[in-house]
């Protein structure tokens, strides 16, 4: 085994290649994704039907009637009533509440120096490629000014360079918003409610509280502890019986930017002035190019 083998020497760390991430905007569709997928692939609820043991479907409550016809057939039976057991989620409010504050808390209006907005900065590198282009002008200065001849003389040769190009990249503030969700579970047995609700009380543990993510972005949720159960197992009348429990969540999420409506980017890119050059007619001025040469009043042009 080599002595530099990262097995014998667990110090050792090699570098990993930079990667590049995309950021993308939050909206309150994304919190809404957020929360249908967690239901929809990590609870994955399941009981007991008619045709065995089954996944119980769930759509989201928004949805027109006629894009869930069409989209899901199974919903309902021949004379259009939906097929239970059925979960439904419905986004029932919103609120801004100054008190529920996020990391980020502080009230700072974009910025106003120019049109793209922006104001937290969530990064900052440096551009190879200008920067360099900037040190190796300088060199080539360096080397026109020396007397040795073109073809002995080094075009690039290391020397600090000052004038370092920066890529900030900046966002919007996040707003912070809590949103509660209403879940509608809707079953003809009993025993149906049992296997569905137990899915939804043991899976955060011993908390009301787990942790939902989309498109990179992370919220938080908290299940109410009162589980409202309804059903009209007692009536002696002619409707169907049904079985209801309403299950509330409350989510503390954010967004960033205006969404559609702002005509702001999300992701501001600046980069920084490393020099700053002022511009003159040097034929109103009489001034002489730097590769003119005068002899004898006769001018000449050096190479």
């Amino acid at each position: 085994m080599p002595l530099d083998d990262p097995r014998k020497n667990p110090r050792r760390t090699e570098l990993a290649p930079l990667q590049e991430i995309s950021f993308m905007p939050s909206t309150i569709e994304t919190i809404d994704r957020a929360l249908f997928k967690h239901i929809d692939e990590n609870i994955n609820p399941f009981c007991s039907t008619n045709k065995g043991w089954k996944k119980v479907p769930f759509i989201w409550t928004g949805a027109e009637r006629a894009y869930q016809i069409k989209h899901n057939k199974d919903l309902r039976d021949v004379n259009g009533f939906l097929i239970y057991p059925l979960i439904s989620l419905e986004r029932i409010s919103i609120a801004k509440d100054v008190t529920k504050r996020g990391a980020f808390y502080a009230s700072l209006p974009p910025n106003k120096s120019d049109n793209k907005g922006g104001r937290m900065t969530v990064a900052r590198v440096i551009k190879q490629d200008k920067t360099a282009n900037f040190a190796n002008a300088d060199a080539k200065r360096i080397l026109l000014s020396r007397s040795e001849p073109v073809s002995t003389q080094q075009s690039n040769f290391p020397k600090p360079n000052t004038k370092i190009v920066y890529e900030t990249i900046t966002m919007p503030v996040p707003i912070y918003l809590e949103i509660n969700y209403k879940l509608l579970l809707q079953t003809e047995y009993q025993q149906q409610v049992n296997e569905i609700i137990t899915s939804f009380i043991t899976r955060p543990g011993g908390i009301n509280y787990f942790n939902i993510s989309q498109d990179g972005h992370t919220f938080e949720v908290f299940v109410e502890p009162d589980y409202t159960l309804t059903n009209n197992a007692a009536s002696l009348m002619e409707d169907a019986r049904g079985y209801q429990t309403e299950i509330t969540f409350n989510v503390i999420g954010y967004i960033i930017g205006g969404d559609k409506n702002d005509e702001r980017p999300k992701i501001v890119r600046r980069e920084n002035a490393v020099e700053v050059k002022m511009g003159r007619e040097s034929v109103i001025f009489g001034d002489i190019p730097e590769n003119v040469h005068i002899s004898g009043n006769v001018p000449f042009y050096k190479d």
